[in-house]
């Protein structure tokens, strides 16, 4: 074979190699790709949020009795809650809202306490809404403070947050009794497409210590049966950029990987590759 041959088949090769990593489709970038239409997954057990030290209440009681009632709220104030939070820009997730009528609010203690009207302390950390509801009803009615409460529980500023790689990053206050990874990413908008699916990041602490679990977005069994599919409270969740995002932040970082770069090599080639033959027929 001739040297010209040689050279006419590398060019050639080196050409439909560029083209090949210039059209090809990346693997990484659907969700859920282990799954199929109809298919069932096992997911961890429905996780609702828990009352913590520092997390702001709002609690309500109401009755037939509405002066008998307010002896049992506290009083109100000027201010709306939630507004200052609000003017800087943090989203609210949740039926209920973080503007709740100019009520004061309650404020856990690190011990999970809070000092309730008339009825004193009370260990609320480690509840539900729906228990510390209840517990509280039962204590005014199991006392014969009131006959007929109703007891509304609202969390104020229990919320997560997400960085990295999605279209709005940011601190997103939640009212409602669950909040999964999904919502959360669909909160910031989702991940943008240099977001990498398939190590996203979730950070939670827990008894004094932060803890690191990964999930994979493209993985429909592994995000499902994660321990932080439900999120926790100041859970932070973090999209790392993939390998094209990164080289972003050096100079022409990415030339490497761009089309243009590849015709150029091809087109520089094929210039040797004349020269060399021009030379070779002299």
């Amino acid at each position: 074979m001739n040297t010209k041959k040689v050279i006419t088949r590398a060019c050639a090769f080196v050409m439909a190699l560029s083209l090949f990593t210039a059209c090809k489709a990346p693997k990484d970038v659907a969700y859920f790709q282990d799954v199929q239409t109809a298919s069932t997954i096992q997911s961890q057990a429905l996780s609702a949020i828990r009352i913590q030290p520092y997390d702001k209440l709002q609690i309500v009681i109401h009755s037939k009795d509405p002066q008998l009632a307010m002896l049992f709220n506290l009083p109100v104030v000027t201010s709306r809650i939630g507004q200052n939070a609000n003017s800087f820009g943090t989203n609210t997730l949740g039926s209920g809202s973080s503007n709740s009528e100019g009520l004061s609010t309650y404020t856990v203690s690190t011990a999970g306490d809070i000092d309730f009207p008339v009825l004193g302390k009370l260990h609320v950390a480690g509840m539900t809404r729906e228990e510390l509801a209840g517990y509280i009803k039962g204590e005014l009615m199991g006392r014969d403070l009131i006959k007929d409460p109703t007891v509304s529980v609202e969390f104020l500023n229990t919320g997560v947050t997400v960085l990295g790689e999605v279209k709005t990053p940011g601190r997103y206050i939640i009212n409602r009794d669950a909040i999964t990874v999904l919502d959360a990413l669909a909160l910031a908008g989702d991940l943008t497409i240099q977001g990498m699916r398939e190590n996203i990041k979730v950070l939670r602490t827990e008894g004094g210590q932060t803890k690191v679990y990964e999930i994979n977005l493209t993985d429909a069994k592994n995000l499902y049966g994660s321990p932080v599919y439900y999120l926790h409270q100041d859970d932070v969740v973090y999209v790392e950029p993939n390998n094209m995002r990164k080289r972003e932040t050096m100079v022409n970082g990415n030339t490497s990987l761009s089309a243009s770069f590849w015709l150029s090599v091809v087109s520089m080639l094929t210039s040797v590759a004349v020269l060399v033959t021009n030379l070779i027929k002299k």
